[in-house]
Parts: structure tokens; C-alpha cells; sequence
């Protein structure tokens, strides 16, 4: 068996193992150190078994990943969004802007995506938002009248946006496997997210308005004081709206770094959820346990992925997927739709963290080869990744949705509910190849 043929083992080895439910990060170690053992081996290496250099590579692979400044801003920005979820800040901003949105077609399921879209930015956790949402929105739509598969494909698709919208976690994730900066790709998944969520938004509000008895409007009696209204405007969604705009905008405009702006931003969780007097010994607790675990994971995955891609690489597994994919003689285009196309069917077993980290520097190297741009192919990503969550039979924001949601609410109601904004996806990814400038002139506005 050649070396390259041991790679593409390897990979296909690492696949069936995540799929039959072992632990994602600890899967790829073990795998890194064995079939590394195996790569670095020595003709004397039974006289001496720890002397290998895999044990030296992992031992760097871990102190490179805990001393990456990039990934400083991982725990903050978890502990940010950790605690605003625990101080309930979110169901004020939901109610708010229920409100706010009455007078439109589908008003809760505006509000639904719109909270949803700005809980993402402060958190980035697709199950969080999904399941906060399905316990916080989705009785209250049902309650309301609403369909069951329009009520439930809007919070699944919602809640997804925290893969594209900044301070998205994932951007950070993929700006240090590509080595970009995090900044330049915030600015530019701004545009994109903001055009995604207003898609969803136009949808929702076209299918009421065609067909109200998806979602009934509420009845007037219902409708408080527009005092009332703008009061919780002020206290609920402006608070959050102006610290979310801080942090993003001192990114963005140079002032602070993404962990100089992470840090701010917790502090202004923390701020929030005293001045609302919501934050007791126990949330607190459970925001930093949270945070932790999340954070080792990220970090763990990290140790594990590399250590996995270079033994991989140096097997000669990268360069016989290379070799493969030149020999197709591609166009760009080509090359992309078959990139997307692999990531999107890699998303059906696979979560977006294993899909970045082990599949997407698969691609890197050849993005010379097709004039493609890194920042570009990285906001494609992003939008593909969406898929993965929102595609049945695999799609875990309906798992997330259905472990909280009332027991009427079946799952196939769900994966119905999610088909149309799987749709809007796939227009948004070809909209966004047809007019790059949605991807490209913020970052060239703001950095040359």
C-alpha cells in the first residue's frame, strides 16, 4: 500500500468514525498519532518505541494553537453570548421587537428572524439560538395561529445566521486555518449576512401576505400603548443594539482587535445583565461552565486537525486530491461548484467544525491554481456551511428545534418547513458568485 493510498484511508477511516458517534476531537488525535506513527517511523523504531516525531508534532500542534492570538477572541465572544442567553436578555429583545413589527405581515416570525439575527452576532452558537428560540418563539407563533412548518422552518433558518453573520465564530475558525485576517473577513460577511436575513425576511412577509392563514395577524385589542412600544424598544433592543454595533464597529474600523473587542464586549454582557438585574451567582456559573467547554472543544479540535492534515499532507494525501482535481481541467466556476458541492454533501454526517478544519484546507492550496480569491471562497463557505444544519436527513437545527418544541410539532414539519430557506441558500451563494462586489468592496473600502 503506497503512502498516499494510506492517507485516503485515513480520511475515509476518520469519516466512518465520526459517523458511528465517537468523540470528534479525540477521533482525530488518536488518528493523527497512529497513522503519524506509522508515517514517521524509523527502520530502528522497535528499539526505542517513544522515539517518533509525531510526539514532537503533536507537542507543537498544541503549544502553536493555546499561544494563537486569533483564538483569543473564541472564549470571549462565547462568554459574551453566554451570558446575554442566561440574563433572558434575548425574550425582552424578542417581545420588543414583536411590537416594533406588528403592523407587518407574519410580524412574529419578523421578529423571530430578526432577534434570532442579532442573538447570533452576539453569540455565534447555532444550538443555542435555535433552541433559546424554540422555547422562547415557537410556542408563542403557535399560540398565535400559525402553521406549524412556517412557524418552525423560520426559527431552524434564523438561527443559522450565526455562521455568517460577524463576530461569527466560524469566520475566526477559518481565518486562522487560512491564515486571513479575521478583520478583513468580518467586513466581508457583513454584506452577505445582512442580504440573507433580509431574504428570509422578504419570504416570510411575501407567504403572509399571499396566504394569511399561514400567520394570522394578532387582534388589535392585543396591540399595547405605542408608549409602551417605544419604552421597550429603548430598554431592550437598543441597549443590545449599541454594544453589538460597538464591538463590530471597533473591529471594523481598526480601533480594537477582534479579542481586544471581545473582551469589551463580555464586560458589556456582564453590564446589561446587572443594569436588568438579571445576573445571579448561578448564571454567572453557568455562562463560564458553558464557555469553558465550548472553548476546549474549539482548541482540541484545533490540536487534533492539524496534527490530522499534517500527517495527512505528508502521506501525500493533499497532493493526490490536487493532482485529481487539476487532471478535471476546471474552469473557476467548475472548480467552485464542485468545492461547494463536496462541502455541501460533506455537511449531511459532518458539522460545520470538521468541514472547516479538515476538508476546507483541502481546497486552500488550489485556490491559486483558479484565481480564486480566499476571503471570497471563505464567505461561500460560510453560506454552504448554512446548509449543512438546514439539510434533512442530517439537519441538526431541526434536531435542536424538536428537542424543545411540543410534542405536536412533528420533525418532518420541520424538514418541510426548512425546504424553502434551503432555497433562498443556494440563491444567495449564486447571487453573491454573480455580483462579488457584495463580498469584496467592504473589506477594499475600509483596508485597500
Amino acid at each position: 500500500m503506497t503512502d498516499p493510498q494510506v492517507a485516503i484511508l485515513m480520511l475515509c477511516l476518520f469519516i466512518v468514525m465520526v459517523m458511528l458517534g465517537f468523540p470528534i476531537a479525540f477521533t482525530l488525535i488518536a488518528m493523527g498519532l497512529g497513522f503519524g506513527y506509522y508515517a514517521y517511523a524509523t527502520p530502528d523504531q522497535m528499539d526505542n518505541i517513544f522515539d517518533n516525531r509525531i510526539f514532537d508534532l503533536f507537542v507543537q500542534n498544541t503549544f502553536s494553537v493555546m499561544s494563537n492570538d486569533v483564538l483569543v477572541a473564541v472564549p470571549l465572544f462565547l462568554f459574551m453570548g453566554y451570558v446575554v442567553e442566561r440574563a433572558n436578555i434575548v425574550d425582552r429583545l424578542f417581545f420588543s421587537l414583536q411590537l416594533a413589527a406588528r403592523h407587518l405581515p407574519a410580524s412574529m416570525a419578523v421578529a423571530a428572524l430578526a432577534t434570532c439575527a442579532v442573538f447570533a452576532t452576539a453569540t455565534g452558537i447555532i444550538g443555542a439560538v435555535v433552541t433559546l428560540m424554540g422555547l422562547l418563539a415557537l410556542p408563542a407563533m403557535l399560540k398565535a395561529g400559525y402553521d406549524k412548518k412556517f412557524a418552525s422552518g423560520t426559527i431552524c433558518a434564523g438561527g443559522t445566521l450565526g455562521i455568517l453573520i460577524p463576530p461569527s465564530i466560524m469566520l475566526i475558525v477559518y481565518a486562522a486555518i487560512a491564515q486571513l485576517s479575521p478583520v478583513r473577513l468580518y467586513a466581508a460577511a457583513l454584506f452577505p449576512g445582512m442580504l440573507l436575513a433580509g431574504l428570509y425576511m422578504v419570504y416570510v412577509v411575501g407567504r403572509a401576505y399571499f396566504n394569511p392563514a399561514l400567520a394570522p395577524k394578532p387582534p388589535q385589542e392585543s396591540v399595547p400603548p405605542v408608549t409602551q412600544i417605544l419604552w421597550q424598544l429603548l430598554t431592550s433592543f437598543v441597549p443590545l443594539a449599541v454594544l453589538i454595533m460597538a464591538v463590530l464597529g471597533a473591529i471594523l474600523m481598526g480601533i480594537a482587535t477582534p479579542a481586544e473587542a471581545a473582551g469589551v464586549g463580555s464586560f458589556g454582557g456582564l453590564f446589561l445583565a446587572v443594569c436588568y438585574r438579571a445576573l445571579t451567582w448561578q448564571r454567572l456559573k453557568e455562562a463560564v461552565v458553558l464557555c469553558a467547554r465550548t472553548s476546549a472543544m474549539v482548541c482540541w479540535l484545533f490540536v487534533g486537525s492539524w496534527t490530522f492534515a499534517s500527517v495527512f499532507s505528508y502521506l501525500g494525501g493533499h497532493a493526490l486530491i490536487e493532482e485529481w482535481v487539476l487532471a478535471m481541467e476546471l474552469s473557476p466556476v467548475g472548480f467552485l461548484i464542485l468545492a461547494q458541492a463536496i462541502i455541501f454533501l460533506l455537511g449531511w454526517p459532518l458539522e460545520w467544525t470538521e468541514i472547516i478544519i479538515i476538508f476546507v484546507p483541502i481546497f486552500l492550496p488550489m485556490l491559486d491554481n483558479f484565481g480564486v480569491d480566499p476571503l471570497f471562497f471563505g464567505i461561500l463557505v460560510a453560506l454552504n456551511l448554512q446548509t449543512s444544519f438546514l439539510t434533512p436527513p442530517m439537519a441538526m437545527a431541526a434536531y435542536y428545534l424538536k428537542g424543545v418544541a411540543p410534542p405536536n410539532v412533528e420533525l418532518m414539519d420541520i424538514f418541510r418547513g426548512i425546504m424553502p430557506y434551503l432555497a433562498i441558500v443556494l440563491f444567495s451563494m449564486v447571487l453573491m458568485y454573480n455580483f462579488p462586489g457584495l463580498v469584496q468592496w467592504l473589506p477594499k473600502y475600509l483596508f485597500g
